[in-house]
């Protein structure tokens, strides 16, 4: 409400007794009077306080009422203070015609008329309260305006995940079905094909050398099953905050050598020989099981886009890093492509034989992640590809210097 509002008055006169006596006149329980005796001193208040209304004396040794009028009117902060001046001059039409060219919005003459005075205070004190009222419902409506726009633009964004969302449960969905069809479909058939076998009791198919036939495409298939499934279970994890990691001390080096070994015969079937260099041991702390989980996507996949040329796998340290590096010469990555592969359910689709739901890197960049470290790609189209994963040394060196410290 305007009431609320507190207006506060100048007072411009070199005389004490004019001040007191027009003080005395104006004065009110919610109005606060400022008294000044020259031009600077009111120029001083001017710069400190806003006022509803300036009533200043015309003659004032120094700078007089029209002079101080005119600065008031050339600085932002006080050109908008109405200006009543007071004179106790003749009442010439010319002197009072100048007061108004300086700006003044009313003119009075000496010896005051009480009732006057106060009606045009109260006047100019009500109207101050109205522009303050106003002034604050319309920062209201500002501050509503652009809380409205920000409201706005989150729900667009939340709109706009909302669709990627829904978009990426789509593909998500299709991706799955696909991916989990394939095993299905190929222990279906072999249920199928021996269940034929039997009705016509045809000993002959289930042989030793058949039998291990069936097992081995049974096993290729079970596991492929089991390897979506835990894809799914381990993005479900990140989500939650729940991905399991138990550090424990091994030698990095040693780890990825035994999974070059155990490539061997994927990398015979690819025509990919799999080359390795361990530049020295590198002893940590970090998930044995998952650093492998990490390595063994990242040979995968080098062995899967690599159009059967070599693949180099080397370990080494950099920085208090212990660094290792797949290095392929297939078909590459796109600098487009680069932004998103370690996105969930995003492949190089456009690689042949390209399958999985596309979890892999994004799981392997978390798993890396989450023990301090980082995962990298340095590719460009159809130059190949080289991944690089990197752990931190330190915290075994500062395990080994607490148990030092223990020990002593």
């Amino acid at each position: 409400m305007p009431s609320q509002f507190q207006a506060k008055l100048l007072i411009v006169d070199d005389l004490p007794e004019n001040l007191l006596a027009l003080a005395a006149l104006v004065k009110g329980s919610d109005r606060e009077v400022h008294q000044a005796r020259s031009a600077d001193q009111a120029l001083s208040l001017l710069l400190e306080h806003d006022f509803a209304l300036a009533i200043v004396d015309v003659q004032m040794p120094g700078m007089n009422g029209f002079e101080l009028a005119e600065l008031m009117r050339g600085m932002e902060r006080t050109k908008s203070i109405p200006i009543v001046f007071v004179s106790a001059a003749g009442r010439e039409l010319n002197y009072a015609f100048k007061g108004y060219e300086s700006g003044a919005v009313d003119f009075l003459q000496k010896p005051l008329d009480n009732h006057a005075v106060k009606s045009k205070v109260a006047v100019f004190v009500d109207l101050f309260r109205q522009r303050k009222a106003l002034d604050q419902q319309l920062q209201a409506l500002e501050r509503s305006r652009a809380e409205q726009e920000l409201l706005l633009a989150r729900l667009q964004v939340a709109r706009q995940e909302l669709e990627h969302a829904v978009r990426m449960r789509d593909d998500f969905m299709s991706i799955v079905s696909h991916e989990v069809r394939t095993p299905l479909n190929g222990l279906i058939l072999e249920t199928q094909l021996r269940k034929r076998h039997l009705d016509r009791d045809n000993a002959d198919a289930f042989t030793l050398d058949k039998l291990r036939a069936m097992v081995e495409r049974d096993e290729r298939q079970i596991n492929s099953l089991i390897r979506l499934v835990e894809d799914m279970l381990d993005v479900s994890r990140i989500r939650t905050g729940k991905l399991s990691i138990r550090p424990g001390q091994f030698d990095l080096s040693q780890l990825v050598a035994g999974l070059v070994e155990n490539f061997a015969a994927q990398a015979a079937a690819a025509d990919s020989p799999i080359g390795f260099c361990a530049e020295s041991a590198l002893e940590g702390v970090w998930d044995e099981f998952r650093i492998e989980q990490v390595v063994a996507n990242l040979m995968t996949n080098a062995l899967r886009y690599g159009r059967g040329k070599p693949i180099q796998v080397r370990t080494f340290a950099l920085h208090d890093m212990a660094c290792v590096e797949v290095r392929d010469q297939g078909i590459g990555i796109s600098a487009q492509d680069q932004q998103r592969i370690f996105q969930q359910f995003e492949r190089v689709t456009s690689a042949p034989g390209s399958a999985g739901l596309g979890l892999g890197l994004y799981i392997a960049e978390q798993i890396v992640l989450a023990h301090g470290g980082s995962l990298g790609v340095n590719s460009a189209e159809g130059q190949g590809a080289t991944f690089t994963m990197r752990l931190p040394l330190s915290r075994l060196r500062e395990e080994t210097d607490l148990q030092q410290a223990t020990s002593a």
